[in-house]
């Protein structure tokens, strides 16, 4: 209700307007947004940007040092205060503690890039196949109590990406119940 009060007074000049708009020379093109995505970034995501997406500066391990910063222009710009606060971490992806500074995550890293090399960070579509993949496959059928077993690499569209093609394309929920 707010936004449309603050876009009717931003329209009769009463508030200032700082997003971006389409010139009148370009009315007769296909918009650059809809009119809720215009909406949506005026009103309710430069509001809400104040409060995500803060700056860290530590590892993302169980705390977190967050940079504080203000803003003088409705977060449009956000300045740096030169202050830190130490926040409990509940946006990380790190609840196996691979982003440590130190410990037997690191070590085993680095004893692996030394036998290994960075191969072994990459896909194995990529840069081949290493008996530690077959290694851990094996022990992970094993643990499961299964005939085998397929591992990939964490990363963006991992499941997506292969579960169709080992379920022959055929759109679907793969799961196995007890």
């Amino acid at each position: 209700m707010f936004g449309y009060l603050r876009d009717f007074l931003r329209r009769i000049g009463l508030d200032k307007n700082q997003s971006a708009t389409e010139r009148n020379k370009m009315k007769g093109f296909v918009p650059l947004y809809t009119s809720f995505e215009g909406f949506f970034s005026r009103n309710i995501f430069k509001r809400a940007i104040h409060g995500a997406g803060k700056p860290i500066c530590s590892p993302p391990t169980v705390e977190v040092d967050v940079l504080e910063r203000t803003s003088d222009d409705e977060n449009w710009h956000f300045r740096l205060t030169g202050k830190k606060r130490r926040c409990i971490n509940l946006a990380s992806y790190n609840y196996l503690g691979f982003a440590e500074k130190d410990g037997p995550c690191v070590h085993a890293t680095a004893q692996a890039l030394q036998q290994y090399g960075v191969g072994v960070c990459s896909s194995r579509q990529e840069l081949g196949n290493y008996n530690i993949h077959e290694e851990l496959e094996t022990t992970t059928a094993r643990f499961l109590g299964m005939e085998d077993a397929i591992t990939f690499g964490m990363g963006f569209a991992t499941n997506s990406m292969n579960i169709p093609v080992l379920m022959g394309g055929k759109v679907g929920i793969s799961m196995q119940t007890e």
